[in-house]
């Protein structure tokens, strides 16, 4: 952040100088590099400002998202494939890295399930901010009626955590099952018998891994999963305990729908928690989500 701060300090005084030379000499073409130079510096004032909101435990660290599709069958998984395209392309756009980890296909289209590693400088404290139920409204592709259908689905985001002292998994804890990976194949399935699903007893959760080569590496995937979700759990458990100190009405809901994705019969991107819209639905499946993103850190 100093580098930061040092280079825009630099281009403060690079536009004194040029707004000096504006006042000095009447030349238009002096005045649109100002211009320029302002909105980029006001630009880069508020990344900068963004990334300050980034102060909590785990918002340096990577981030493992799971989308789920909800009740409605391939209309459903179809718009989980859509989710993953969006979060493909908003990595891409920030230059991240993205990983599948686990995946189940739908049987006609899309995807039923998905679990993937976002890499990158603060990856989980800006995709936390997707996390809840997502809901999209359009004439489906389909329905042969052409009838419009509103579908749902889930989507989790989780720190990697690497090395963590405060989170203890005990091996009698564990039940550990293999499996044989299934889906349609390629670079992220393997055919071999090396999946593995491990269930955490005392809380219920299950995670699981199919897309390395060996069931060795599969396990060490899950059980970097299944810390990653106890960490989340911790959190939002601290935060609800938090929201009861300070007295707060409202009530911490980490599963409700946050997102309302609108094709038909208008076009509205709409985030229910901070109030911020677009109507250009496309830009945004597109993976330009950083506004909604920013917006709902400055919220919190």
């Amino acid at each position: 952040m100093f580098d930061q701060i040092s280079s825009l300090t630099s281009q403060q005084n690079d536009i004194q100088t040029l707004i000096d030379l504006c006042e000095s000499a009447d030349d238009g073409d002096l005045f649109e590099e100002l211009k320029l130079s302002l909105s980029d510096f006001e630009n880069r004032c508020e990344s900068l400002k963004i990334v300050t909101l980034l102060s909590g435990k785990y918002d340096s660290c990577n981030a493992i998202m799971n989308i789920h599709a909800g009740a409605g069958g391939t209309e459903a998984q179809d718009w989980a494939d859509m989710l993953y395209r969006m979060y493909c392309m908003y990595a891409e756009k920030q230059g991240f890295k993205l990983t599948v980890l686990d995946v189940l296909d739908g049987e006609e289209a899309g995807i039923k399930n998905i679990n993937f590693l976002v890499s990158g400088e603060n990856a989980y404290g800006y995709l936390k901010a997707e996390k809840g139920i997502h809901r999209l409204v359009r004439i489906s592709p389909f329905d042969s009626n052409s009838r419009r259908h509103t579908s749902f689905a889930s989507v989790e985001v989780m720190p990697e955590i690497e090395d963590d002292d405060e989170i203890i998994i005990r091996p009698e804890d564990l039940k550990v099952d293999t499996f044989r990976s299934s889906g349609a194949g390629g670079q992220h399935i393997n055919k071999t018998e090396s999946a593995i699903r491990i269930t955490h007893l005392p809380t219920g959760i299950v995670v699981s891994c199919q897309t390395q080569r060996s069931q060795i590496q599969n396990r060490e995937v899950a059980m970097k999963m299944l810390t990653s979700k106890l960490a989340e759990l911790k959190e939002r458990e601290e935060m609800e305990h938090m929201a009861q100190i300070k007295g707060e009405i409202k009530k911490i809901e980490w599963g409700s729908q946050i997102r309302s994705y609108v094709f038909c019969p208008y076009t509205l991107v709409k985030d229910h928690r901070t109030g911020y819209e677009t109507s250009d639905v496309q830009s945004v499946m597109n993976g330009n989500i950083q506004e909604f993103i920013n917006a709902y850190l400055q919220k919190i």
